[in-house]
């Protein structure tokens, strides 16, 4: 063959071919060139593939322009002949092809990356495991890190509302460091207290529960969120499982739904550097539109004219003449009008080799408040993350570390309902020195409490290790380590600068409350996995246990009296001393679970899911419980007679159903406890029974099903899906109603109610435009729920009966019916349902209103054209809310400028009722039944432009990457309702702020 010419070749090779004797996907005959009279010749290649988590079977490896191709093994092995010059081509569906000219080394190492530009190959997290989304059989929502970085926000939960079905979350107030509300699917306990998800971070559970006591005699809302302490900028990816299949491997623990958060990871190639830097500020959305000082002023001479009050008293000071009756203040841009000042610093170093990878990071933010004062909040943190790899790909190991710093300082009381009450003439808040304005002592200035500081420290450290070893081909040893530790310290003081200087109030008089709470635990998860193939069969197995302890401290003193102001946050330094709360609680957890996936041709899916719980919450005999699941898949756009279809690409039908369960109740509930008396005898402190023994209670079930389609067309192009569910909660865990005749309230047992949630979740993804430099994105999502109490034995002789009613959600109002205003007497009138001719509580308050969202959802567009980028998103929610009731029309109180048409003459129907100046007693009862009626009940639906971000990355020459972002929150709100922000459940509290941002991204 040595002289043997390319042209004969082909000529042998086409006959050949036609003879029958050659087939194109079986040809191996090489022809040795002849290149400046050096022969090359063909030699054997091999190497391994793999991707971040290890080895890759499978993987088509081709050499580019000839038919010579093969796959790699189980163990991401290859062996192929090829020549120096040529160019191998690695593909693998789900992942971006990679090239490889070669040289001299006849032994490579490939490591492919993902291609989540194919809906269908998007590797989801499930917790104890992973699974491609074309393969998934249960119900996971996923939002990822470029959803997050585009958002202005402080807190993981605010990133995710709006884009996830199945998923509702409420922010619970505008104030720095607050938390959210998170209901997964519907309510599923009694108590309220337990409905929260459980949150896995990077493998590690982290407590919902949240931080400090909420002693305070000043109304605001002092829950603190755990999950403060996650920065969003190091968050790679959240996923929420849903239903019983996904989430039955976390048995009882998931019984709420689970959140799975995922830190980022580093990558192989060069170090890089990467810091950001955002500023932005934050004002409340919308204000109440209340009376002016003439028109308040003439409500109140209204008022008075009504009682047959001719002389004014010494109290109204608003219109007797001792204010001002010419001054106008609006309260609201002066005492929450402010504008708040966000500043954002980040920077991180990643990068590694084929075998280590790394990112560590740091991060701080900076947060003022819209109140008039010195207040702010401050975070700041650490984290690492490392990723390494044997050279024979058999051992793994991952570590990741978290740790934050908080401090927050606020005032100690939310003036929101303060600014909407005060009157618009009220007294300047300051003297001409600039000392707080008392007035004559004829009002208490707002900006006392600003002296009742409220400060809260919090440190949180979050770690995780996670290692594997490969003991034979596809049979892999697992270990997961975790810890946690939460350290949160909180201050509220009332010095005796606070008061009117005219009591004579000296440091005798001022307090101290200080609240300790400290949370540590661990958990060790030993697992073992195994994946093999039979013929066109793929088997994944699970197996593994859980251990897990955590430990609680919690501690509340109160000391009155100091010599001095200056020592008044040393508690030793108070004449009187009290201990409010001393605790310290220990729950154990353990577990074992398992997993069977099978997987044929990737057409047909089940996996079944199992777990054995056993908690510390339960007495002996019932502190074991099973859990399970099965779920299914039927990938029909695999058949064969859906390959040559050219309108639908993707096609599946899944459907599962299993059982999880709740241990949510609180340690030692079945115990006999007893607590101090406080007071002591004989020189010693004494115990009282806190808890009746009750060692028969056992677990919470919640049986789930779901079934659901979703489909792609025009090659994934257009993706729909829609899902149906029923979770059905029984065997409550709740406190028993017992008569007051034995000492106790309730005594904790299951009690056979049933609670069942119902809904629809729709979901769409479209790739609207995709060209070389533009392309247009769209993602909505809908959820259509109802929540309904099945069954309550005995429910109208219990305690319960003026709470629930059967048929209807457990988040009721039982209210009175309003039907107008008489005419006649100018009253607010109500419904006499049990017509015995009086409006009493509760035989009269019988009218429900369901105050769950009715539907809710999101749509989101993400616009790029070269080097800019536009992403918005409108979230929209259906519901009722409470309005906001400011007291009596023509009490010495700020109304809504609608209460200007009032009733004032027999014949009149105005929407307020006549006016008192507090003298009425009449109308002072129908105006106590008005709030707690349904008139109260608004429509609060409403569409909100939820987040928009405008990016544009320079066009640098040299290596460096910088991207300008301009970013807003809760930039624009249409909506009917009246009385602020539509979102936040109570109106007499600070809403979400709208949020404007302006960031640079540098990369090295």
């Amino acid at each position: 063959m040595k002289n043997f010419s390319l042209r004969k070749a082909a000529a042998v090779l086409l006959l050949l071919s036609a003879a029958g004797h050659v087939s194109a996907h079986a040809l191996e005959l090489r022809i040795p060139l002849r290149l400046n009279h050096i022969q090359v010749q063909p030699q054997t290649i091999g190497g391994t593939v793999s991707d971040a988590r290890g080895p890759l079977p499978g993987v088509t490896v081709a050499v580019k322009g000839e038919t010579i191709l093969t796959t790699t093994d189980a163990l991401g092995n290859f062996s192929i002949n090829a020549q120096p010059g040529e160019t191998l081509v690695f593909s693998f569906v789900g992942y971006k092809s990679a090239e490889i000219t070669l040289g001299s080394n006849t032994s490579l190492k490939i490591l492919l990356e993902e291609d989540v530009t194919s809906l269908q190959d998007v590797v989801v997290n499930a917790g104890y495991y992973t699974v491609k989304e074309k393969e998934r059989t249960g119900s996971i929502a996923k939002i990822t890190a470029k959803d997050i970085e585009n958002q202005p926000v402080t807190h993981v939960l605010a990133a995710m509302q709006g884009r996830m079905a199945g998923v509702n979350i409420v922010q619970n107030t505008g104030t720095p460091g607050g938390g959210f509300d998170i209901i997964i699917r519907g309510l599923n306990s009694l108590r309220n207290d337990a409905n929260a998800p459980l949150y896995i971070i990077d493998g590690v559970p982290y407590s919902s529960e949240t931080i400090g006591s909420g002693y305070t005699s000043t109304p605001f809302p002092r829950s603190t969120s755990p999950l403060n302490s996650l920065n969003p900028e190091s968050i790679a990816g959240i996923e929420v499982l849903k239903d019983a299949d996904a989430t039955a491997i976390y048995g009882s623990r998931g019984a709420n739904g689970v959140v799975l958060i995922t830190t980022k990871k580093g990558k192989a190639g060069k170090t890089e550097f990467q810091f950001s830097a955002s500023q932005g500020t934050g004002r409340v959305t919308r204000f109440l539109d209340l009376m002016n000082t003439r028109q308040y002023l003439a409500m109140r001479a209204q008022a008075f004219e009504n009682d047959n009050v001719a002389t004014y008293p010494a109290s109204a000071y608003d219109i007797n003449g001792t204010w001002d009756q010419n001054r106008y203040t609006d309260w609201q841009e002066k005492l929450i009008g402010g504008t708040a000042e966000i500043s954002d610093l980040q920077g991180t170093v990643s990068g590694g080799s084929e075998k280590t990878q790394f990112i560590m990071g740091g991060n701080y933010h900076y947060e003022t408040t819209v109140f008039i004062g010195d207040f702010s909040y401050r975070k700041g943190g650490a984290f690492a993350n490392l990723s390494h790899r044997s050279d024979d790909d058999r051992f793994k190991l991952n570590f990741a570390a978290n740790y934050v710093a908080q401090n927050n300082r606020i005032p100690s009381m939310d003036m929101t309902r303060t600014a909407r009450q005060l009157a618009p003439n009220a007294p300047a808040l300051y003297t001409e020195d600039g000392a707080l304005n008392w007035e004559n002592s004829t009002w208490t200035n707002p900006l006392s409490y600003d002296l009742a500081t409220f400060k809260a420290r919090t440190a949180d450290l979050i770690g995780n290790t996670f290692m594997s070893y490969a003991l034979l081909p596809g049979l892999d040893a697992k270990m997961s380590l975790g810890y946690t530790n939460t350290q949160h310290l909180e201050t509220r003081i009332n010095p005796s600068t606070m008061f009117d200087p005219a009591y004579n109030l000296g440091p005798d008089n001022s307090a101290l409350f200080v609240n300790t709470t400290n949370r540590r635990s661990w958990i060790v998860e030993p697992q073992l996995g195994y994946v093999f193939n039979l013929g066109n069969s793929k088997f994944d197995l699970l197996a593994g246990s859980s251990f897990q302890q955590n430990v609680s401290n919690q501690n509340t003193e109160y000391g009155v009296g100091f010599s001095s102001n200056n020592l008044i946050y040393n508690l030793a330094s108070a004449t009187f001393k009290d201990i409010v709360l001393t605790e310290e609680t220990v729950y154990k957890y353990q577990a074992f679970f398992g997993r069977i996936n099978y997987n044929y041709k990737g057409r047909y899916l089940l996996n079944l899911t199992g777990r054995r719980d056993g908690s510390s919450r339960f007495g002996p005999g019932n502190q074991f419980a099973t859990f399970g699941a099965v779920g299914a898949a039927w990938v029909f756009s695999e058949e064969k007679f859906f390959k040559d279809n050219h309108l639908l690409s993707f096609g599946k039908l899944r459907g599962s159903y299993g059982s999880t369960g709740s241990d949510n109740i609180g340690d030692y509930q079945f115990l006999d406890t007893y607590t101090s008396a406080g007071g002591s005898y004989q020189g010693a402190v004494g115990l009282q029974p806190s808890r009746l023994f009750n060692p028969d209670f056992g677990w919470e079930v919640n049986k789930k099903l779901e079934a659901a389609l979703e489909l792609g067309f025009f090659d994934d192009r257009l993706n729909i899906s829609a899902a149906w569910y029923r979770n059905r909660s029984s065997n409550q865990l709740t406190g028993i109603p017992l008569p007051a005749t034995t000492g106790f309230t309730s005594i904790q047992a299951n009690l056979n109610a049933t609670v069942e949630n119902t809904g629809w979740e729709f979901g769409l993804q479209t790739t609207n435009v995709k060209a070389t430099d533009f392309k247009w994105t769209t993602s909505a999502n809908l959820t259509l729920a109802r929540n309904t109490l099945v069954a309550f034995p005995n429910l109208a002789g219990s305690t319960y009966a003026n709470r629930y009613r059967i048929g209807q959600p457990l988040n009721i109002a039982l209210v009175y019916h309003y039907t107008g205003i008489d005419p006649q007497t100018g009253l607010y009138t109500f419904e006499d349902v049990d017509g015995d001719g009086q409006i009493t509580a509760p035989n009269d308050k019988q009218t429900v209103v369901d105050l769950n969202p009715e539907f809710y959802g999101g749509l989101q567009n993400t616009i790029s054209y070269k080097g800019w980028t536009l992403d918005f998103l409108f979230q929209f929610v259906k519901q009722k809310n409470y309005g906001s009731s400011l007291g009596a029309p023509g009490l010495m109180s700020n109304q809504p400028v609608q209460a200007v048409n009032a009733w004032g003459q027999p014949g009149d129907s105005g929407p307020y009722q006549l006016y008192t100046s507090g003298l009425n007693q009449p109308v002072l009862n129908a105006q106590t039944r008005f709030d707690s009626s349904n008139a109260l009940i608004v429509d609060a639906s409403y569409i909100r432009l939820k987040n928009i971000s405008l990016s544009y990355e320079l066009p640098l020459r040299f290596a460096a990457k910088c991207r300008l972002t301009a970013m807003a929150q809760n930039l624009l709100t249409i909506t009917p309702y009246d009385y602020g922000d539509p979102e936040f459940a109570n109106a007499g509290f600070l809403p979400p702020l709208r949020i404007m941002s302006f960031g640079v991204q540098l990369s090295l």
